[in-house]
């Protein structure tokens, strides 16, 4: 794994075990976030998902991911040997630099990949909600 330092702020994290922000929430997905020459762009990990079980929303410059990722594939009663795949809520709150309008985000999910486009601009977002396409490759 590759951390990268940015002007990128996860808002949402896990300390000690205990969410700060969601109660529910007790999760974070993998999150890559890059810089193209249109604006920024936002790729999460999220496979064995439905795009309507997830949803994001935009307050001020914070941009809300979040949803629930259903344990229905496994017996009642097992026994782990290995364990690493997270089920249950999750939240992801992203603190993004000014200079990016959240407002006229895009979203698209496909192949177990969330990709929100984020354009430059010069205006300050509003609160919103970002809707997301289900398997427009063009995004991807």
């Amino acid at each position: 794994m590759c951390k990268v330092s940015s002007s990128v702020h996860f808002v949402t994290r896990s300390v000690g075990g205990v969410r700060e922000g969601s109660p529910k929430a007790h999760w974070v997905p993998n999150t890559d976030v890059y810089v193209t020459d249109n604006g920024l762009v936002i790729k999460v990990e999220l496979s064995g998902m439905r795009s309507e079980n997830l949803e994001i929303t935009v307050e001020g410059n914070r941009l809300r991911i979040s949803g629930n990722r259903p344990d229905g594939c496994r017996a009642a009663k097992c026994s782990f040997l290995v364990m690493e795949i997270n089920y249950g809520p999750f939240e992801s709150v992203l603190e993004l630099p000014a200079g990016y309008d959240l407002g006229q985000a895009k979203a698209a999910y496909l192949n177990g990949f969330l990709r929100i486009d984020v354009p430059v601009s010069v205006r300050p977002s509003k609160s919103a909600k970002v809707p997301i396409a289900e398997g427009n490759s063009s995004l991807i």
